[in-house]
């Protein structure tokens, strides 16, 4: 056999395999996944680009001047093609917009930022308060007389 494998060289490769099966499901346990921390919904949001305040606009006038057409594809080529045929000058309007919401942004994020860093020791005593009233609220309920009354009848 020209080129093919010998016998010893697929068992070699058989074994390589079942040992890394083996391997795998032997464990027993999966794996944990490391994923992204979880969003913090209170994040402010990234300004949109000029192309996206442009966007804006363009889909009111597309869809007055195209009632029936339903598809978000031909609204994006379209306002595609014709952002990209607009001048600097017709696109600086957009511009100036869009560097306004950034410098919006960036305060609304500095704000976040100030108060995540002041908020974290201040959150972790809260959650702490919070699960201390918690438990309190399962003694009462425990202990409460009504309950032993109800056993007995």
């Amino acid at each position: 056999m020209k080129g093919g494998r010998s016998k010893a060289e697929s068992k070699k490769a058989d074994t390589k395999l079942s040992v890394k099966r083996g391997a795998a499901a032997g464990g027993g346990k999966k794996p944990v996944k490391k994923g992204r921390p979880a969003k913090d919904p209170n994040k402010p949001k990234r300004p949109a680009s000029a192309f996206f305040v442009f966007m804006e606009e363009f889909r009111k006038t597309y869809k007055e001047k195209h009632p029936n057409n339903k598809s978000v594809a031909a609204v994006g080529k379209a306002g595609g093609d014709k952002w990209k045929s607009l001048s600097e000058a017709e696109k600086a309007p957009y511009v100036a917009k869009a560097e306004k919401r950034k410098v919006e942004y960036e305060k609304n994020l500095q704000a976040y930022n100030k108060k995540m860093s002041d908020g974290a020791g201040a959150e972790e005593e809260s959650d702490k308060s919070r699960s201390e009233v918690n438990d309190d609220e399962d003694d009462d309920e425990d202990g409460s007389g009504e309950e032993d009354e109800d056993d007995d009848e």
